[in-house]
């Protein structure tokens, strides 16, 4: 017989929460509720992002999840923030995608990889009122990121940087960038290094905002390096070590994806069952035909199938397993998810969902960019593939 102590208690279900993640969940979405969803449309129409929401997200700790607490952050875990991811993408994604990068990529680079003085000059920003974005994309350099053209130059105490990026999520916002350029095109991806540029440095520019398909009003920006000088002290890691930074970071950013997909189904699920059970044809409400049954039955199944994966990947993060294949498959599945549920939630809705006078649509356009940022659905196939192949 064992020892009663040395009885391990068994596993919880992925999808029981603790006290304190019920609490922090609740509170998230009771402000997307209330806060956020008024704003969604106009946000969307103008596309650009409510700076006084920008505001609330940094008052309600939503901007330095991870950061601890002695730096002014919640010093909380990174399941935290895929649920905080999730909470606010149910309402709109571009919120949801506002809060992820700044901490599944740019506040857990500079946890990992800042030295102590860059994180006591950084990481009190970033938990009070500076947004962070991470730029890696390039004009010819998207799923082969490490083709960069970027360029940095030692020249006395500054890198000099110049060359353009493209597609940075918050780049309007932002006021720190995790950028990457190359010391050395011959080494290829061993000349990639990571630099903390912040917005006002001489020689570094934000350029054309991106009219886009979805997430209208998160800012989709190009970045102009023109003879930019960044201080050697804001090297981000080791130089020629850029490579490890980002791939690490986007494994984790994709856990992101996938919670942010997660919350973008979610929503448009919950608007198609409400309408399903108001929209009167034939005499009953459409919820009472089988056809409508069965939609949303596997709409609801997929959800949960993606919920579940999407909190193993973050539960296996936090208690330091491996978690690429799971990370990957994820972002993968959840991308699939959300399109296919989000263009269901349209065709319960008839013609109403065709059009902007209601929700659904939105959520549809929301959802195809999850199958392309942060690594495409191809890109994520390759890496599950060698993974299960063995390596091969």
């Amino acid at each position: 017989m064992m020892p009663e102590a040395a009885i391990a208690a068994p596993p919880a279900p992925l999808t029981i929460l603790t006290d304190e993640e019920i609490l922090f969940r609740d509170n998230i979405r009771q402000f997307a509720d209330d806060n956020l969803r008024p704003l969604v449309r106009e946000m969307d129409e103008k596309a650009v992002f409510d700076k006084g929401l920008i505001d609330h997200f940094f008052q309600l700790g939503l901007m330095g999840i991870e950061i601890p607490e002695h730096f002014g952050g919640g010093g909380a875990k990174f399941f935290e923030a895929i649920l905080a991811v999730e909470e606010l993408s149910r309402v709109d994604a571009s919120a949801g995608v506002l809060v992820d990068v700044q901490n599944t990529l740019v506040n857990n680079a500079l946890i990992r990889w800042c030295t102590e003085e860059q994180k006591k000059r950084l990481l009190p920003r970033m938990a009070a009122d500076t947004c962070g974005a991470y730029a890696l994309s390039e004009a010819g350099s998207g799923s082969d990121a490490f083709a960069m053209q970027t360029r940095a130059e030692l020249k006395g105490a500054d890198y000099v940087l110049n060359g353009r990026k493209l597609w940075i999520t918050n780049g309007k916002e932002a006021g720190l960038f995790v950028l990457f350029a190359t010391v050395d095109p011959a080494a290829g991806y061993k000349g990639i290094t990571a630099f903390l540029v912040e917005k006002d440095f001489p020689g570094f520019t934000v350029g054309k905002k991106e009219d886009k398909l979805g997430i209208r009003a998160s800012s989709t920006c190009e970045l102009i390096l023109e003879e930019c000088r960044v201080p050697k002290s804001n090297v981000l890691g080791e130089v020629g070590k850029g490579y490890k930074i980002a791939i690490e970071t986007l494994n984790e950013g994709r856990i992101g994806i996938g919670a942010q997909m997660l919350g973008v189904a979610r929503g448009a699920w919950e608007y198609a069952a409400k309408y399903a059970q108001e929209r009167k044809q034939f005499g009953k409400a459409i919820a009472d035909f089988q056809g409508i049954q069965f939609q949303i039955a596997q709409m609801a199944t997929e959800i949960e199938a993606a919920r579940l994966m999407v909190y193993n990947a973050a539960r296996l993060k936090d208690a330091g397993q491996p978690y690429l294949k799971e990370a990957a498959m994820t972002k993968l599945f959840c991308s699939q998810v959300a399109e296919r549920v989000t263009s269901l939630a349209i065709e319960i809705y008839g013609g109403y969902g065709f059009t902007k006078d209601y929700p659904v649509e939105k959520y549809w356009r929301d959802s195809k960019i999850g199958k392309i940022y942060e690594g495409t659905s191809n890109m994520q196939l390759a890496t599950i593939a060698k993974l299960v192949l063995g390596g091969k």
